[in-house]
This record gives structure tokens, C-alpha cells and sequence, in this order.
């Protein structure tokens, strides 16, 4: 384990700073296990992530983005949601796309 440890404490120092930060946001988030503007509930949407007051799944939003849609095709489709919705959903996808991946595979072979 310590090799591992010292293996990665050496490719971060020689990230640039910047790159270093995003890494430290991105560690920080996960370790925390936040994900502003989105909630679970298993009585909602079957406990999928969900962008916060709504019933739209995360994994949904995704799936239309996959298809071609941009945000404003989105913003317009979705009108209680706004682009700050979108941008909590874009995130939470990047840090857990195997989850979405895994949602969006379920839920089109139960059409």
C-alpha cells in the first residue's frame, strides 16, 4: 500500500498547480460524498440520484444528452429545471458513470 501511496503522492507533484487543485476539489467531493442539488430517496424514482425537488433521474438527463440533446434543448424540455440543475447533474455523472451507465442500460431494456 505504501508504494501505491508514494507512487501517487509523485504524479501529483508533478501536476501543475491547477491541475492539482481540480484534483483536491475532486478528492475533497468524494470523500465527502456530496452532491449539491441531488438527492436519493428509494420511495423517488427508485432511489436513482435525482436532480434535488423533482422527479427527473440524473441518469435520464444523461441519456437524452447521449442522444444528441444539449442543455438548452433540456432547459427547454425540463422548465421547472435550470442550468445550475444541469451542471449538478453533468457532475454527478463524470464522478459516477458507471451507476448511469449501469441506470440507462436497466431502463431501456424495460421499455
Amino acid at each position: 500500500m505504501t508504494a501505491t501511496f508514494d507512487q501517487a503522492q509523485h504524479l501529483v507533484a508533478a501536476l501543475p498547480r491547477q491541475e492539482r487543485a481540480r484534483l483536491f476539489v475532486w478528492m475533497a467531493e468524494d470523500m465527502a460524498d456530496q452532491h449539491p442539488g441531488i438527492e436519493f430517496d428509494p420511495r423517488v424514482c427508485g432511489g436513482s440520484a435525482r436532480i434535488a425537488g423533482t422527479r427527473i433521474p440524473v441518469w435520464s438527463l444523461e441519456s437524452w444528452r447521449r442522444l444528441g440533446s444539449d442543455d438548452a434543448e433540456l432547459l427547454r424540455n425540463y422548465p421547472s429545471l435550470k442550468a445550475s440543475d444541469l451542471v449538478n447533474a453533468w457532475r454527478y455523472v463524470e464522478r459516477h458513470p458507471h451507476e448511469i451507465d449501469r441506470e440507462i442500460q436497466e431502463n431501456e431494456t424495460a421499455e
